[in-house]
């Protein structure tokens, strides 16, 4: 795969992991070739053995494939061997940065370490070789493990009902709106609450996913501490109010401490109050979303519970509802059809199955108020395994163990650089903290783009820049639990030292990252102009399409 750019003389093929990168004066470089460009004639990864004469009998008796469903060449695709397969993804792969390398403080995404015992959980072959449609005997496991994962959100969150199945955190919002309009048609107020307001410091899915739904979104914007301004909220708020959606803590890292003016103000106003649950690491234990007054909330598992995410992987986004949204929840839920739910409860956390309980999807038709599915089956089973795995590993204090060391880490941070970068607003942060370059740019020249290419050069991943919005510059750092004190002394003293050189030698900083496989690339045609085609030989052409 090739990433974007113009062709140039010094990439021989114009394909593979190239990359060009003009702000260092680095050529089009090709990094890896293509599987395509290492492909022989007759070389396979894999050979399979005759078939045994039983196959052959079966498949002669049935029915030939159509001629116009055949191909009429062979499907061009590389031919390498095994090794040089393993070997080729193996090399890209290390083109990548990971959590399982350094450190990858990347704010509001909670980059922490996945223990490997989840995914050994994972990977137990009696759920890793379940299917969706399974009869119920024979799904009891499955069903009982997502029951119990239910409870603990409900538990954890203070919510009266969860499903699972929403896919990611963002698919979470979108339920929870859906959700929303369903309850306010149900109050033939439908027509009349169309607008969400969202705090200039909430995740930008916020309003993003207001907008799918139809609503009109308005802003709300921050106080000089970095809160909601609670006068612009009432003054907002009206009888065309559907929800208000709000980042706690927000993408500055801070918790919103007059939680309770807002929650009042909304339910005043008749409206649904939405909490993005996407920074839940930070209050873990400390305090319960359903328990203050908030009617619905999604989960982000693939960050508060270890499971891995980036790169577009499989995530997993359950919301938690109060009991006035409740009947609009996604359905089937996993039940427990049989047994005493306390009973049931108490077995499990003392790690035995219960006798004679039994599990069950909810019969299609269940609740007639219920939204519809929002997602196939259950939802995203692997990571409500990992999750699952990763609570009951750390229990109740191990989860207010990991806010706790995870607010501590930022903090720490906060402190430590202080004095090197704009702190927009200095004061106790939860889970991240939220920095900005503005007197390296003013007085040096130096952005954070630069600083931020700058830490690659030092093999660790660099901070969200650019977000929140609201700050100029923004260096938005998520340390989390999972680091050592050395670790963060190591990215102070880097973060010190780029400080130190944006003033001394600036132009060393705006020419990062100098170190790395590739220099600059050009993201935004990386994204707009993604060149992903392989490129046959004229000659090689003839006769052949990709569907013939």
């Amino acid at each position: 795969m090739s990433a974007v750019g113009e062709r140039s003389t010094t990439d021989a093929s114009g394909r593979g992991a190239a990359f060009h990168s003009p702000p260092a004066g680095e050529g089009l470089r090709v990094v890896e070739p293509t599987l395509f460009e290492r492909s022989r004639p007759g070389r396979r990864a894999v050979r399979f053995p005759a078939p045994s004469d039983a196959a052959s009998t079966a498949a002669a008796s049935q029915p030939p494939i159509p001629d116009a469903a055949r191909r009429t060449a062979p499907l061009r695709l590389p031919e390498v061997s095994e090794l040089e397969l393993v070997r080729h993804f193996n090399r890209l792969s290390r083109l990548n940065h990971a959590i399982d390398i350094d450190f990858y403080p990347l704010g509001s995404c909670t980059m922490k370490y996945n223990p490997k015992l989840n995914e050994w959980a994972a990977r137990l072959p009696g759920l890793a070789g379940s299917h969706p449609l399974d009869p119920g005997p024979l799904s009891q496991g499955s069903l009982e493990l997502q029951w119990l994962l239910a409870e603990l959100l409900r538990e954890i969150g203070g919510f009266a009902a969860i499903s699972l199945q929403p896919a990611a955190g963002a698919h979470g919002e979108l339920t929870g709106m859906l959700m929303t309009r369903a309850f306010h048609r149900s109050r033939g107020e439908g027509d009349q609450r169309r607008v969400v307001l969202v705090p200039d410091s909430a995740h930008g899915t916020n309003p993003a996913t207001a907008s799918m739904v139809g609503f009109t979104t308005r802003t709300v914007p921050s106080n000089a501490r970095g809160g909601i301004d609670l006068d612009a909220l009432r003054g907002a708020l009206g009888p065309d109010t559907a929800a208000l959606m709000i980042t706690n803590p927000s993408t500055l890292g801070i918790f919103e401490d007059q939680i309770e003016d807002v929650l009042s103000a909304v339910q005043t106003a008749g409206a649904i109050a939405y909490m993005d649950g996407a920074n839940l690491n930070a209050i873990l234990g400390r305090f319960r979303a359903g328990e203050a007054g908030f009617d619905v909330m999604h989960f982000n598992l693939h960050k508060t519970f270890s499971t891995p995410h980036g790169g577009g992987g499989p995530g997993a986004g359950p919301i938690g509802v109060s009991p006035r949204l409740a009947p609009f929840l996604p359905g089937p839920l996993p039940q427990l059809v049989d047994g005493d739910p306390a009973t049931v409860l108490a077995n499990a956390w003392s790690g035995r199955s219960t006798p004679d309980a039994r599990f069950a999807l909810e019969a299609p038709g269940a609740r007639p108020t219920a939204i519809g599915q929002v997602r196939t089956f259950g939802g995203n089973f692997g990571m409500h395994l990992r999750a699952y795995a990763y609570i009951r590993a750390n229990g109740a204090a191990g989860l207010r163990q990991v806010t706790e060391d995870a607010v501590l880490a930022a903090n720490y941070v906060r402190v430590r650089l202080g004095d090197t970068y704009e702190l927009p607003f200095d004061r106790i942060c939860k889970h991240e903290v939220v920095f900005s370059a503005r007197r390296q740019k003013r007085e040096h020249g130096v952005s954070a783009l630069d600083i931020a290419k700058a830490i690659l050069d030092e093999g660790i991943h660099p901070p969200t820049i650019y977000f929140p919005l609201i700050v100029e510059e923004a260096l938005m750092i998520e340390p989390t639990e999972t680091e050592t004190r050395e670790t963060l002394d190591r990215f102070v003293t880097i973060m010190r030292d780029i400080a130190e050189r944006s003033a001394r030698d600036p132009e060393t900083v705006r020419q990062s990252p100098r170190f790395t496989p590739v220099g600059r690339l050009d993201e935004a045609a990386a994204a707009r102009q993604p060149d992903l085609a392989w490129p046959f030989p004229e000659a090689d052409r003839t006769g052949a399409t990709l569907s013939g």
